[in-house]
């Protein structure tokens, strides 16, 4: 049996950036003619004028605020479901609230690509203990899995004792579900006496993977592979076993994004995540999702040939109040394309005095003080507060990711 999923994972660079050029146009062709949300945000964009990563970037983003607002005017999915489309199967509910729909088929969340790059395979039994009570999760990894040819325990989570007891009468051999409820699972067979050797892999997601949990895992007979999905996109980008970043799903198209802005930032520096989903029942056109990552250079030793990213690296929305007033990236974004002469800024908020003070930090190739002055005047006017300019050199500035900075201490 191959080692990989299918032939996409091995493309070359310019077969999938060419075929991904093309999903894009139709991606966008079909959401304006298919879909209530798209045929009004879209309806000045010709297909056809996206022939790369730039001209794509021009288009606006789809934020989470957008889909909460839409749907509570009584449109199903706000609208971004497509109106030529099966009808959906289920309703899954995420904080928002936003609703996702879910439609019969198998692995719609494409999540069997990750699960194969961990090791699962026809004939296994997998251990699903990620919640089935309304978020997606529990059916995203179930929906993969029997995909995959593998059985199903949907356990779900809770009731430690009978998660064990379980394990232990079946011999499951697989584990999908958060890495601390596998430790907790793991700790309880301890304490009970049970034997869970059967368990040798798991799928982890939904939160961090520290290397000693990881190498707690490994001790223990389990290989631990992680993944990042959100329920709007399904999957978005896996681990193999090289475990060297998470490498992108072959059905969406990621991009790294400045926060507040939509603008593509390079290679290596930090950024807000943005995917465009490449199926056609439920597609996301540059969707913000609010997290923070990077991309890593060169492919995975493992032969999988898109590009990676770092994983999770934090949020994006980095939104503070400020004498009252609140700040958005956004208006940070704003003050730099007024002034071509800064390439990075980061709006840094101390508590100095019993007062709050604004800095922003500029890395230019040699600030003067009209120019400083002028900066001050856009700061001023577009956030409504009185703000510091201090001039940086160029590479200064931490690659986090941070256009704004709240560092306020009060004593």
């Amino acid at each position: 049996m191959s080692e990989f999923y299918d032939s996409l994972e091995t493309r070359d660079d310019d077969e999938r950036r060419q075929a991904q050029l093309q999903a894009l146009r139709t991606q966008v062709a079909h959401v304006k003619d298919n879909t209530n949300a798209y045929s009004e945000s879209l309806k000045n964009i010709d297909p056809d004028t996206i022939i790369d990563a730039e001209s794509f970037s021009a288009l606006p983003l789809t934020r989470k605020s957008e889909l909460i607002e839409l749907q509570k005017t009584g449109r199903p999915f706000g609208g971004y479901t497509a109106n030529n489309g099966p009808h959906y199967s289920h309703v899954f509910a995420s904080p928002g609230p936003i609703y996702e729909p879910g439609f019969a088929v198998f692995d719609f969340w494409r999540f069997a690509r990750s699960l194969y790059a961990s090791g699962f395979r026809p004939g296994d039994l997998v251990h699903n203990c990620f919640s089935y009570h309304f978020t997606p999760a529990g059916q995203m990894f179930d929906n993969a899995a029997q995909a995959l040819g593998c059985a199903v325990i949907p356990a779900g989570v809770g009731q430690t004792e009978l998660q064990v007891q379980t394990i232990s009468d079946l011999g499951a051999n697989a584990y999908v579900g958060t890495p601390s409820f596998l430790k907790i699972i793991l700790e309880q067979a301890d304490t009970m006496g049970a034997d869970l050797s059967s368990m040798n892999k798991a799928m982890v997601s939904g939160e961090a993977l520290p290397p000693p949990l990881r190498a707690g895992f490994v001790e223990r007979g389990v290989r631990v592979q992680q993944c990042y999905g959100t329920a709007d996109l399904g999957l978005i980008a896996y681990e193999s076993n090289a475990q060297e970043g998470l490498i992108i799903d072959e059905g969406v198209y990621v991009e790294i994004v400045r926060p507040g802005s939509g603008d593509l930032v390079g290679e290596g520096e930090v950024g807000e995540v943005v995917v465009t989903n490449l199926g056609s029942d439920y597609p996301l056109i540059r969707f913000a999702t609010g997290d923070l990552s990077a991309y890593l250079p060169g492919i995975s030793p493992c032969g999988r040939s898109n590009q990676r990213i770092k994983g999770w690296m934090g949020r994006a929305d980095q939104t503070a109040k400020v004498r009252g007033m609140f700040i958005h990236p956004e208006q940070v974004d704003k003050v730099i394309k007024r002034h071509p002469e800064i390439s990075r800024a980061r709006l840094v908020i101390d508590w100095v005095d019993q007062a709050d003070q604004i800095t922003l930090q500029c890395e230019t190739g040699g600030g003067t003080e009209s120019l400083a002055e002028a900066i001050a005047e856009s700061i001023r006017s577009i956030c409504k507060l009185r703000g510091e300019v201090e001039m940086v050199a160029p590479g200064s500035l931490l690659n986090d990711g941070k256009v704004i900075d709240d560092v306020r201490q009060y004593e």
